[in-house]
């Protein structure tokens, strides 16, 4: 017994003097939280690294003085002496703000094809982190970037809500969509291939606003939006992320690290959205947010090889069944003129990787393929639509005497597209000719390091189009910057190019009773731009300030735009006999203000019109001001984040039916604000909240025209089937959902959960 005893107290005095002393706190570079940074003790075994949000844990640590490390690529190591009392259980707090390293800063790839830093890259690139989508959760990337400065998403249709995303005013067809910079979207899914990318696995957006066709070829007129996803060795082992609304949407990310063998690491994403819940505010009979449906699986894996050479390759799938239109519509009604309905399957496949040649030369090889199916009804109009693309290119990047970095590149794309419209309907009309295109092109670019702080950017593109023939794409950058690199001032010229194909592009071409006509073959639009950009960074008194303000000009032939306005009953599409200018100013700024206030805000002056036959007229659906926001303050003592982000946007010309259409001609001022409330919990819990479009702003609701009639039944029309004015049809109206300019979807709250396993 007493042997027991002895045992008893011993353990118990073990107990009592164990050390349960701990380090815990927040990571951040003065403006955002950061996630992987290291943090160990020197000479000892203890350490961890910051998890998504920035916190970091550290248990169990003995008495005594240590001297903590905190590193991370791109910021400069900090080591600081903390004292850890003797036969106490000591919490202590310890929150770190690292410094950038400017010789290793932000690294971007899309402006010149290779990595570069931020600062050092000779084409201005915008780049937001996954923490700065983090502070509005959506369930697309397509509604992620509202926040953006001088990009918009754009809603083309108040009856399926499909829609693509405007850069400085330019139409969605002009934005060029890269995932881990392989090209994604283009063709049909220029309109529906914005959903569906699971947010888990993005690390970070970069957008190049301006024409990137020199490095990128078609498609790349107005910019690009390159979504760079996470590398299997920087990711959790899981994390999940599920949020729903008081709409009863349902949206969930899941992101899971695995290990295919010893050097194939692998990262599965899946995304599921659904939405069934039928809702007619604004009581015109159709429905305020299109049902959906949607799951995307994403898989990404990363082979390591001898030299650390590059080989990754990934997948993904999508499928959705979404449908909008008269609130007593179901399957049943799929493609009749008993109830009005536009029904959507979209089944699409995409593949994309990067392989590192195994040569001392530094060149690689990346490729794509996509593969979409569309089965869609609007009312009773059929489209149905199949197109495959096939992308590769071989770059070689090589320096010379220090002072050049050449690259060099050949490409190829096979474009390949077949639908059940007159599009590709043979001379006859009757037999079936699908659109095959092949563009082999070659560029070459050399970026020249004149002094220290002086660069000069030279590059061109040759591409071969099978149907339009050679098309030659320059541009010519410059960028100067101070010996700090607090002042960065660059300068670029260049053209870009974009064949159109109007049925898979412009989803007003399908909705709707306007009847859609060609006048003569299209020719490939060209434009020519310049660019003026200049960033400033300040310190005053603990308080970071960065500025960045930019002037754009581009300029317009061939361009294609739907003429609404000629013929109410029909939507024409022609080359433009003049020429269009997409001009103004933007201006964004980072202010970090001590004790955990953050505030990002921009703003941007446009002036996008349209010259033919010396008339100068503003062009549809663009706005002549946009402006956005986000503050964020940080309560670090209790781990609680207030994030209140909004949009403004000014009025824009809308698309009238006639002279007679009741319908007001332009939009009023409006702006969709949301405000969120995040909650820590431990290291791997996180909660979160909120009130979205908390001034419930919604569109009027005579939106839609005649909605009552969505079949023109009770429409009569003369000779030349224009609408006529009638007792009951006093306007000469006729159906059309194409007046949109934003979301019928009203105020609402979410809630959402957060899970993550490092």
């Amino acid at each position: 017994m007493k042997i027991y005893l002895k045992i008893f107290l011993l353990i118990f005095s073990i107990t009592c003097n164990s050390q349960n002393n701990s380090l815990a706190g927040e990571i951040s570079d003065g403006l955002e939280n950061l996630s992987y940074v290291n943090i160990y003790i020197q000479n000892t075994k203890l350490g961890t690294s910051s998890n998504e949000d920035g916190y970091y844990q550290i248990k169990n640590i003995p008495s005594g003085t240590y001297k903590i490390v905190v590193s991370s690529l791109g910021y400069k190591t900090k080591t600081i002496e903390i004292t850890f009392n003797k036969n106490e259980n000591e919490k202590i707090i310890q929150n770190f703000s690292l410094v950038s390293d400017n010789s290793l800063d932000e690294i971007v790839v899309s402006g010149n094809l290779r990595p570069v830093s931020k600062s050092g890259s000779s084409v201005p690139v915008d780049v937001y982190s996954k923490s700065f989508f983090k502070k509005n959760p959506t369930p697309s990337i397509f509604e992620s970037m509202q926040n953006v400065n001088g990009v918009r998403p754009q809603l083309n249709c108040n009856v399926c809500n499909t829609g693509d995303i405007h850069i400085n005013g330019l139409e969605g067809p002009y934005t060029f969509v890269l995932i881990d910079g392989m090209p994604i979207v283009s063709g049909l899914s220029t309109v529906y291939g914005l959903t569906g990318i699971p947010q888990a696995l993005i690390q970070r957006v970069e957008v190049v606003k301006g024409p990137a066709s020199t490095l990128y070829g078609s498609e790349a007129v107005g910019g690009i939006i390159n979504i760079i996803t996470k590398k299997p060795s920087n990711s959790p082992m899981l994390l999940v992320d599920s949020f729903s609304s008081s709409w009863e949407e349902i949206n969930t990310d899941i992101g899971f690290k695995y290990n295919l063998s010893k050097k194939i690491q692998g990262l599965l994403g899946i995304n599921y959205f659904n939405y069934q819940n039928i809702i007619d505010n604004n009581n015109d009979n159709f429905t305020d947010l299109t049902l959906q449906n949607r799951i995307s699986i994403f898989n990404k894996l990363n082979i390591e090889r001898r030299n650390n050479k590059l080989f990754t390759v990934a997948f993904r799938y999508v499928y959705e069944d979404r449908w909008g239109g008269e609130t007593n519509w179901n399957k049943s009604f799929r493609g009749t003129d008993l109830v009005y309905g536009e029904s959507i399957y979209t089944s699409r496949w995409e593949t994309f990787g990067t392989y590192e040649l195994p040569t001392t030369e530094n060149i690689r090889l990346q490729f794509s393929a996509n593969g979409h199916h569309q089965d869609s009804f609007y009312g009773t109009d059929s489209y149905k639509a199949d197109q495959l693309i096939a992308f590769g290119q071989l770059i070689y990047n090589k320096k010379v005497k220090k002072k050049h970095d050449l690259l060099f590149g050949i490409a190829y794309r096979y474009t390949a597209y077949d639908d059940n419209t007159f599009a590709t309907s043979g001379s006859n009309g009757e037999t079936n000719k699908p659109s095959i295109i092949h563009l082999p092109g070659v560029f070459l670019q050399d970026e020249i390091s004149l002094t220290n702080q002086h660069k000069l950017l030279i590059g061109a593109r040759y591409d071969y189009n099978s149907l339009h023939g050679t098309i030659f794409s320059p541009r010519v950058n410059y960028k100067w910057n101070s010996k700090n690199n607090k002042n960065i001032l660059r300068f670029s010229i260049g053209n870009g190019f974009r064949v159109a194909n109007i049925f898979t592009e412009d989803h007003a071409a399908l909705s709707g009773a306007r009847e859609v006509v060609f006048e003569g073959d299209l020719s490939p639009e060209k434009s020519w731009n310049a660019n003026v950009n200049f960033v400033k960074k300040i310190s005053i008194n603990n308080t970071l300030i960065s500025l960045d303000a930019s002037g754009f000009y581009t300029h317009f032939n061939n361009r294609i735009l739907p003429d609404y306005e000629t013929d109410p009953n029909k939507i024409i599409y022609a080359n433009l006999n003049g020429f269009s200018v997409s001009k103004g100013l933007s201006l964004n700024s980072d202010i970090s203000f001590p004790l955990g206030l953050t505030v990002n805000i921009g703003a941007t002056l446009m002036d996008v019109s349209i010259n033919e036959d010396n008339i100068k007229k503003r062009q549809l659906l663009t706005e002549s001001f946009s402006g956005v926001w986000s503050i964020s303050y940080n309560l670090k003592k209790s781990r609680i984040k207030i994030d209140y982000t909004g949009n403004l946007y000014g009025p824009m010309k809308l698309p009238l039916l006639s002279r007679l259409d009741p319908r007001k001609g332009e939009s009023p001022w409006f702006s969709i604000q949301n405000i969120q409330i995040t909650k820590n919990i431990g290291t791997s819990w996180e909660m979160y909240g909120g009130i979205k479009n908390i001034l419930n702003f919604t569109p009027a609701n005579n939106s839609i025209a005649r909605s009552f009639d969505p079949f023109d039944s009770g429409v009569d029309f003369n000779s030349n089937g224009e609408a006529i004015a009638t007792t009951n049809n006093p306007y000469a109206l006729t159906f059309d959902p194409s007046y949109v300019y934003a979301s019928n979807q009203g105020i609402r709250g979410f809630l959402g959960l957060r899970y993550t396993v490092f």
